[in-house]
């Protein structure tokens, strides 16, 4: 080869943002992409303040996220009994210099497709081809195994290959063969989009309920200056005594809502009307809460793993998105360092696997809803007083902890340098 050239298996968040960085600092890339059209799929999900500020760094401002979702002013924890348990200021009113935004899943993932083909051209993204496998060759590169829509194969060789290719990667299952199954904790999510009036703040993240038991809601647009609505994701979700029978590989399907919604009768408060939301939303999607066990290392020779291919977590701390983009800013800070080959992505690895892998567990145990868990041990979630039952300064450190160890706490992440300078290019 001439020049490096970045494969990337997967055209999600993560794909999108790494192929977006490696054109901002100069690397060659194509993305293959299994689906043969993108589409605006899924609803709502978060974007912290240190993936916002990468964004921000991308040339992907305020501007373009207003047109896919809105700041986010509120993060709060409610118990069953509509009690306040913890609330905080989020974003720019928390004292970030970045704000933190609610987004429309689907609308994000067009954005970074359109600024991506504007930025690199058309044939930076390859539809209806999945990267189904890969081998490192002796002289350093690697050769990407390509299924097509009409059931013929081809292989592609690049210097890199970077698997970013989600939860059921081939690239993960090439690398790790004997990795365990997809795990499981018998949790139930089901999501969907309501226009209603947004609550509280007008615009905050509200977790409703118990550990086991909990509505999640936030609007993810601007209010209609006419009417005062706006678009409110809301995810339900219960966790299953008993889950015989219920099949976790058909993860993501539409549901009807006479399915779940009984869960949630009464759940009705002078501030919110849980029922009247659910019933408002034309569909719902129901997925089991699913991630996968840590691997050691997410590097084999030229081929690498990002996103969820590397690390899929629960959600409970609304940061899956928000590390994707972070790990593609990363991969760019390596190859900006050692260049576009092998030790660039070890050294992403060296860096990432461990802490991140810690991150997954530390989901996998609640997350920030861990205070919810807290609540349910010490008073079985009934309250007047939270302070009688958790102590502010307790409730500040739980999540104080959260926070550093997901990469977004405030005054560590205003005062770091840009991950990647303005300008800054890869030497080919």
């Amino acid at each position: 080869m001439t020049q490096p050239l970045v494969m990337i298996a997967g055209g999600g968040i993560g794909g999108l943002s790494v192929a977006l960085t490696l054109t901002q600092i100069g690397v060659p890339c194509v993305v293959f992409e299994a689906v043969p059209e993108l589409k605006p799929l899924g609803v709502g999900i978060n974007l912290q303040p240190n993936a916002v500020r990468e964004l921000y760094d991308l040339g992907i401002g305020a501007e373009d996220l207003d047109q896919v979702g809105v700041p986010t002013k509120e993060w709060a924890l409610v118990g069953r009994n509509g009690n306040d348990i913890y609330a905080e200021p989020r974003g720019l009113l928390a004292g970030y210099n970045w704000p933190q935004y609610a987004v429309h899943r689907g609308e994000f993932h067009m954005l970074l497709y359109r600024k991506l083909v504007e930025r690199a051209g058309e044939g930076a993204v390859r539809l209806g081809q999945r990267v189904v496998g890969y081998e490192n060759n002796a002289d350093g590169s690697v050769t990407a195994i390509i299924e097509q829509r009409d059931g013929t194969s081809l292989r592609e060789t690049g210097t890199l290959l970077i698997g970013a290719d989600g939860i059921h990667s081939r690239v993960r299952a090439k690398m790790h063969p004997d990795q365990p199954p997809i795990q499981w904790g018998g949790i139930v999510m089901w999501r969907g989009t309501t226009l209603a009036k947004p609550h509280r703040t007008g615009s905050s993240f509200l977790g409703l309920g118990s550990d086991t038991h909990r509505m999640v809601i936030y609007p993810i647009s601007y209010p209609d200056p006419e009417t005062g609505l706006a678009w409110i994701n809301w995810i339900a979700e219960i966790t299953l005594e008993d889950t015989e029978g219920y099949d976790v590989s058909s993860w993501f399907r539409q549901a009807e809502l006479d399915e779940f919604k009984h869960h949630f009768d009464g759940w009705t408060y002078d501030w919110m009307d849980v029922p009247a939301l659910l019933n408002g939303s034309t569909v719902a999607y129901e997925n089991p809460m699913i991630d996968r066990d840590p691997v050691p290392y997410w590097v084999d020779g030229a081929a690498c793993l990002m996103g969820d291919a590397a690390h899929a977590m629960y959600p409970t701390g609304s940061n899956g998105a928000s590390q994707a983009v972070i790990d593609a800013r990363e991969l760019g800070i390596a190859m900006l360092e050692h260049g576009v080959s092998r030790a660039a992505v070890q050294a992403f690895n060296d860096k990432l696997c461990g802490p991140v892998s810690e991150l997954i567990l530390r989901n996998r145990g609640a997350g920030p809803f861990g205070l919810l868990n807290m609540v349910e041990d010490r008073c079985g979630g009934e309250f007047d007083n939270i302070d009688t039952v958790i102590p502010a300064t307790e409730r500040a450190e739980f999540m104080a902890k959260y926070k550093s160890a997901a990469g977004f706490a405030i005054e560590t992440l205003n005062n770091a340098p840009r991950m990647i300078a303005e300008g800054a290019r890869v030497k080919l």
